[in-house]
């Protein structure tokens, strides 16, 4: 049975040039929503090569010899041609487990003497809020550090403690109520998907294609945000 996001990258019907094409992605996010959207692509252009390497390290673009990289928030590699293709909302998530046992944080205050599951490509750093025109920086007492958010997520419904997550992460957990949204009474820092690819690449029907594949199946806002 297919699913609904095949269904509709199916019906976008964007022609993608024929020819190799090797692109790196996030474990969680291509497992969820990357892989089920290139599916339909490929559905659509089967004289596609297309090779998939989902690993949550920052791969050496230019290096490695990849032709695009989708990344979940900025990236640093100024040699690259960036481009947005979502925006993606971050929540504060928590297990009912753990609250029972250690409370429920309602400011930011009360939220830095929580223990909280670190994404490590990041660290601490990366629970910033926004509160009226300012972003405050939050530093939980760490309870794990790990570089992938599936992980990070099955952390939190094992009650190790709080997590930022992408909603992208959620939506199974918070329907089954495995995991709970937190209200701290601040807006956490969202981020943006981006797809990234060298400049002699610039202007590549392949890679221009698939930016707008992508950019149409993840939708503005984007269809899991909906």
């Amino acid at each position: 049975m297919r699913s609904r996001l095949q269904a509709l990258g199916e019906a976008l019907a964007i022609s993608v040039p024929g020819g190799p094409l090797r692109v790196s992605a996030p474990v969680g996010f291509g497992n969820l929503h990357l892989g089920p959207a290139l599916f339909g692509c490929l559905a659509q252009n089967p004289g596609v090569d297309l090779t998939l390497d989902v690993d949550d390290r920052f791969v050496d673009v230019m290096r490695e010899g990849y032709d695009a990289v989708i990344r979940h928030g900025p990236v640093a590699d100024k040699r690259l041609i960036v481009k947005r293709l979502a925006k993606s909302r971050r929540v504060l998530v928590a297990s009912p487990d753990y609250t029972n046992r250690f409370g429920t944080p309602t400011s930011l205050a009360e939220l830095k003497a929580h223990r909280g599951i670190i994404y490590s490509n990041r660290g601490v750093g990366d629970w910033r809020f926004r509160v009226g025109r300012r972003w405050i920086t939050v530093a939980p007492r760490t309870a794990l550090r790990v570089n992938n958010g599936l992980l990070m997520r099955d952390a939190a419904v094992a009650g190790l403690a709080m997590a930022l997550l992408p909603t992208f992460f959620l939506q199974s957990a918070l329907k089954s109520r495995s995991l709970r949204v937190v209200d701290v009474g601040a807006e956490a820092e969202g981020a943006v998907i981006y797809v990234a690819y060298p400049e002699d690449l610039r202007g590549s029907p392949r890679i221009e294609a698939l930016t707008a594949w992508l950019r149409r199946s993840f939708g503005d806002p984007p269809y899991r945000d909906r």
